[in-house]
């Protein structure tokens, strides 16, 4: 008998502000029995001490399985591991722009690029504002060589009342590229109809 493998994704976190969207999606990738692959780089490691009282043990704790960014021969940087796909959350310009341009000197470029490779998706949520030109060029060249590309803009039509909610929105935005069912943001149902 074939047993099915648990629900494969890799998150890669980068140093930009907003590790929240992270921390939140991979709570809620969690209680979804996901299996998650997680990769944080060093600018990220500086970013969740600066912006959340959350250790590094317990964002590693947080995922199935911890990758070193460093390590180049992790299982992720194989088109041979079966995954789902792969979500940048948050992403920097610059880890955005080395995707773009196919550059692999991380296990997070290198991992994207394989997912990339086997048109598995990639989801890349940057974090940056305003956006200058080559930021644009490159979010551009990543869509065209296949990546999705969701800003952490969170909408506003479920009434958010909380940050946790705003954060939602960006997590259930993210799984649903994958197509993972989840009730983690209320859903669009139509206008409400006010008179101008």
């Amino acid at each position: 008998m074939l047993v099915q493998p648990s629900i494969r994704l890799v998150v890669g976190v980068t140093g930009a502000s907003g590790v929240q969207y992270a921390l939140d999606f991979l709570q809620t990738c969690a209680t979804l029995g996901l299996e998650t692959h997680l990769v944080v780089s060093q600018g990220a490691a500086r970013v969740f001490a600066a912006e959340t009282d959350v250790s590094l043990a317990v964002i590693r704790a947080m995922a199935s399985v911890w990758h070193d960014d460093r390590d180049l021969g992790a299982s992720v940087a194989s088109g041979s591991f079966p995954s789902l796909g792969m979500v940048v959350i948050p992403c920097t310009g610059g880890t955005l722009a080395k995707i773009a341009h196919g550059l692999a000197d991380t296990l997070i470029t290198r991992a994207a690029q394989v997912t990339l490779k086997e048109r598995r998706p990639l989801v890349l949520v940057p974090r940056e504002a305003p956006y200058g030109r080559p930021f644009l060029e490159a979010m551009l060249k990543a869509h065209d060589a296949g990546a999705r590309i969701i800003p952490a803009s969170p909408g506003f039509y479920a009434r958010p009342e909380t940050v946790e909610d705003l954060l939602g929105f960006i997590t259930a935005r993210v799984l649903d590229q994958f197509g993972l069912s989840n009730e983690r943001s209320p859903r669009w149902t139509g206008g409400r109809g006010g008179e101008l």
